[in-house]
């Protein structure tokens, strides 16, 4: 793609915001949102983090490290995608975090789209750092509701750098994902691989834009230090047992798709096309645990604690592997001893053939790399650095977070 065509696509990117603003006015940066506070624990002399969507599968898998090496951690999350029970004051994520870990965390039920709710948390509190996972995720449900990701996944953004800056607070971890990389042009893909080109959806397309953004933010002021962890597909569950994925509805990951068929919540999985361009014509992926995930962030976020005016930087976590859904599928009937009934239907709007990461960059500038591969993001307890995964997780939580 020649300069021109970038600048093309960006001035695209820029007539959907015009578009969302004039289509919601006011409201699209505002919304009704209660500021509900729990407790926070305390922990003098240490970083305090603001994790913004810290209540959903990967915000609430990377408190438990901050926590446990000693951060303070303020968690924002509007409960889009977190169970809360209704006498509760805290999605049930985050006690079983205060569980696993022994601390408390401090909530507010607030949505990054809320300027003035945000603004109250930054005045209430010192904050150090930022770490953004607050975004709607779906793939194939931002191909049917784009303009909800655009206002939610961008919009939200903006406002959060926007009291940032106002606050003073410049440094940030962004949850970001393979997904800008639109149709792999090489395998395994590298962080200099192009960005923002046919992308196939508009969940991507969020991410490359707020990317494009803090990129620009970073170039006009040398303050700013971002990391933006480009990630592949997040699987598995706390080693404890206690903790793992449970969205709301049908899921729209693999991972929890299959462990509900396994325990007999769902009927059958569906395979989403099988005519790719891969050995058995299902889609290729990288999968990564979710604690290696998690440790990930945790390694960003020391890297931001000893510099300062970094500007932007973006890694790559995943493992460098890609299977296949039916290679998924096999391996958790031989990890759980489960029949796991599927069919195959049509294409889902806006997957492609593979995509699998070169994370050598991490390896080499975050002193990160995966530990766990495919089996031991299923299998029960085999090994010490296994822990209980996936299977662990749905087999004793066959409800997830809910009461049976």
């Amino acid at each position: 793609m020649s300069s021109d065509d970038h600048k093309t696509l960006l001035f695209g990117f820029g007539i959907v915001i015009v578009l969302l603003i004039s289509i919601f006015g006011k409201d699209l940066w505002k919304i009704d949102s209660p500021l509900v506070e729990v407790e926070q624990g305390s922990m003098t002399g240490s970083w305090t983090v603001l994790v913004t969507g810290g209540a959903g599968f990967v915000g609430a898998h990377t408190v438990i490290p901050m926590l446990n090496h000693g951060y303070n951690v303020i968690v924002l999350d509007n409960l889009v995608n977190a169970f809360l029970e209704a006498s509760a004051k805290k999605p049930e994520a985050l006690k079983r975090v205060e569980q696993i870990t022994g601390r408390e965390v401090t909530f507010y039920n607030v949505d990054i789209k809320d300027s003035e709710a945000l603004s109250l948390i930054f005045q209430k509190h010192s904050i150090d750092c930022i770490i953004h996972f607050a975004a709607l995720k779906a793939v194939g449900e931002s191909c049917e509701k784009p303009l909800e990701y655009y206002k939610n996944n961008v919009i939200g953004s903006i406002n959060l750098l926007e009291a940032m800056k106002e606050h003073n607070v410049r440094k940030l971890v962004y949850s970001s994902s393979a997904t800008i990389y639109g149709t792999p042009k090489t395998l395994p893909i590298r962080e200099d691989h192009p960005t923002g080109q046919n992308i196939t959806n508009p969940y991507g397309k969020t991410k490359f834009v707020v990317e494009e953004m803090m990129k620009d933010l970073c170039n006009s002021d040398g303050s700013w230090s971002i990391i933006s962890l480009r990630y592949f597909n997040p699987v598995g569950a706390h080693s404890s047992g206690q903790l793992g994925e449970d969205p709301m509805g049908i899921p729209n990951n693999l991972m929890p798709y299959i462990s509900k068929v396994a325990v007999g919540k769902l009927d059958k999985l569906k395979v989403f096309g099988k005519d790719y361009n891969t050995h058995d014509g299902t889609g290729e992926r990288d999968y990564i645990h979710i604690e290696d995930l998690a440790d990930g962030h945790l390694k960003a976020l020391n890297k931001l604690e000893k510099s300062s005016g970094l500007g932007f930087k973006a890694y790559n976590l995943g493992t460098g592997n890609g299977y296949t859904v039916l290679e998924v599928i096999e391996t958790f009937k031989k990890v759980s001893g489960r029949d796991i009934k599927y069919e195959i239907v049509g294409r889902r709007t806006g997957d492609i053939d593979s995509s699998y990461a070169d994370a050598s960059l991490a390896q080499k500038e975050l002193h990160w790399s995966a530990k766990r591969n495919l089996v031991d993001m299923c299998r029960l307890c085999l090994v010490p650095i296994s822990g209980f995964d996936t299977w662990r997780w749905q087999s004793q939580n066959p409800n997830g977070f809910r009461p049976s």
